[in-house]
Order: C-alpha cells, then structure tokens, then sequence
C-alpha cells in the first residue's frame, strides 16, 4: 500500500542522487522534480565527473550510458535525461542531436533559427508538428538500470516566444495550450499533477512513472 506521504520511503531508498548532468536548466528541473519526494540531487559538475560521449543511437541508449558512467564513479545511484525535441518536416530531427545542434556555445537562439530555416527550404506543410521526448535511466551501484520514458505532442511557433524554461522551449506549443513552454513557468510546465494525470512536460511524464516505479519498494 502506498503511503499518504512517499517522501521518507524514498528518502530511505536513495538519500541522494547523482544527476548525471552539466546542463544547469536540466538539472534545475530534476531537482524540482524530485524534491517533493525528499530527495536531494547533486550534478555531475559538482562531483567533477566528466560527459561520456553520447555514442547511443537511441534516447534510451544514451540516457542509459550517462546514468551508468556516473554511478560508476560516484558509487551512488544516479538518474541521467537524455532528451530532445522531434521535428515531423524534418524527419525527426534534431532528435538525439538537439544538444549538438546549439553547438559548444549552447547557443538555442541559434538552433531554433536552423529549424525554422530548414522546415521552411523543405517546404513542410504547416502546422509543424513536433514532440518533445524524454529518456529517465536510474542506474543503481549494484548494476540495475530502469529507464522511464516520456512524451508530450505539439506544435512549433516562430518567432520563438518566452524566456522561461531553456532549449527549445520558446518555439514548442503542446497540444491543447495556447502558450509555449517557454511563457510557462516551472511548475505549469512540470508540475506532478495531485490526481494522478499525465503531468505536461515529457520530462514530468517520464518522471511520474519513475514516481510510480520507486513508490513500489
């Protein structure tokens, strides 16, 4: 049965965890998504572990190899995101390479311009529709990983609207919304709905089943 309140299981269960990020908007909203379970996540930078390369073809593949990297040297349980956002007019792209499209910079402003760029000389047919996915790997010391993942349908926008959220949200409008990601805030974005339905972000969904998987201990 579960309890009214999953904090303190789940606190016994992990304590702390190791968010195998460098990205500082990713790891803000792991920390905001883990903390109503009384979790606390320290990044990968803090620990000074270094990015394996993201050699996976699938969002699965990579989010598995960043979680395993990071356990393996911190010893501790850590839970790694990969995600991206998937473009119909361009055959799926960026995808897994929606990081790499921002270039070393990180530079988003300059991503989105592409896409909007390349949709247009494809020619694709509006609306451009587009979906966000998420991959959550939980890699445990002693060699388990369990993988969630998440997914939310949408539109793209030009110009880009919002300074809230980071990457691509300023240009990705989910179904049924009138406002990008980046006009909401964090918890419009991702907040764990109380009655149990899907929560909006694909990071959110991957993390209710992650929820939903460690509340089972």
């Amino acid at each position: 049965m579960i309890s009214e309140d999953p904090a303190p299981a789940v606190r016994r269960l992990l304590g702390r965890i190791v968010a195998a990020t460098h990205n500082a908007g990713k790891l803000g909203e792991i920390k905001e998504l883990l903390s109503p379970y009384g979790v606390d996540a320290i990044g990968a930078a803090a620990l000074g572990l270094t990015e394996p390369e993201e050699t996976g073809l699938t969002f699965r593949d990579n989010a598995v190899l960043k979680a395993q990297a990071a356990t393996g040297a911190s010893g501790e349980a850590a839970l790694a995101d990969d995600s991206g956002l998937c473009v119909a007019g361009l055959g799926g792209a960026p995808g897994i390479h929606s990081a790499r499209w921002a270039g070393a910079a990180k530079d988003f402003a300059k991503a989105m311009a592409r896409i909007e760029r390349e949709l247009l000389s494809a020619g694709a047919p509006r609306p451009w529709r587009a979906y966000f996915i998420s991959a959550l790997a939980l890699a445990w010391p002693d060699g388990r990983v369990e993988v969630f993942e998440g997914r939310v349908d949408g539109e793209l926008v030009f110009p880009p609207r919002g300074a809230k959220g980071f990457g691509y949200d300023p240009i990705f409008r989910p179904d049924g919304h009138s406002r990008t990601f980046g006009e909401m805030n964090s918890e419009e974005k991702h907040g764990l709905p109380s009655d149990g339905s899907p929560a909006l972000s694909h990071r959110a969904r991957a993390f209710q089943k992650l929820a939903q998987r460690l509340l089972q201990f």
